[in-house]
């Protein structure tokens, strides 16, 4: 029978968690996931078995405080259009109060790791496929109810929905200004009431 873990699991995840969304990946150490866990380097190494392990175990996390929370949240108000509108406002709001500029830990190890590391890329992505699946869902819920049009098509507009919102939290790390974020949900929404793009909101 392996030892218990003499320290408290969940709180130390959170700190690598907040460790490696500070510093990325590559600039952080085990000397420095140690500290912010609140235990020995060789307590982390029996536990998780070295830095890379335990990076993966931190977006675990991250994805179920984050994504994962957000989507079992708004999909149980059994509103389907209203759930993805609410989804990419939250996003909006989250990356403006990102006073850090930290962004979204999936997302910068999307850029950051995934390129480098085959199946750290294996599993970033399919977190975000998790999201692509809930806006393809709730179009194909949405169709359903009458609440966009019939055909629309749900494959194809759950992973633009998925761009649109990696885009949103890229960019919003250099350019946090509600209105840019808003012109580049706001077509995309459109697609889910008028089939296509609105005209331009422009001022006359």
């Amino acid at each position: 029978m392996g030892r218990l873990k003499e320290f408290d699991e969940a709180k130390a995840i959170d700190g690598a968690v907040d460790c490696f969304w500070a510093r990325g990946y590559e600039a952080t150490s085990v000397r420095d996931l140690a500290e912010h866990m609140g235990i020995g380097g060789a307590s982390l190494y029996n536990a998780y078995g070295g830095k890379r392990a335990l990076f993966v175990k931190a977006l675990e996390r991250y994805a179920d405080r984050s994504s994962r929370e957000r989507i079992a949240r708004l999909e149980a108000g059994g509103r389907p259009k209203r759930a993805i509108e609410a989804f990419l406002a939250e996003i909006i709001e989250k990356s403006l109060n990102d006073r850090a500029r930290k962004g979204c830990l999936l997302v910068n190890s999307a850029l950051d790791v995934a390129p480098h590391d085959a199946e750290i890329g294996k599993v970033v992505a399919g977190y975000l496929d998790e999201i692509r699946a809930f806006f393809q869902r709730n179009i194909e819920a949405g169709r359903r109810a009458g609440q966009m049009p019939r055909n629309l098509d749900a494959v194809t507009v759950s992973a633009h929905l998925l761009g649109v919102l990696l885009g949103i939290r890229v960019l919003a790390r250099t350019r946090p200004d509600r209105t840019l974020l808003e012109s580049i949900a706001r077509p995309a929404l459109d697609l889910l009431t008028h089939g296509k793009p609105a005209p331009s909101r422009t001022k006359e």
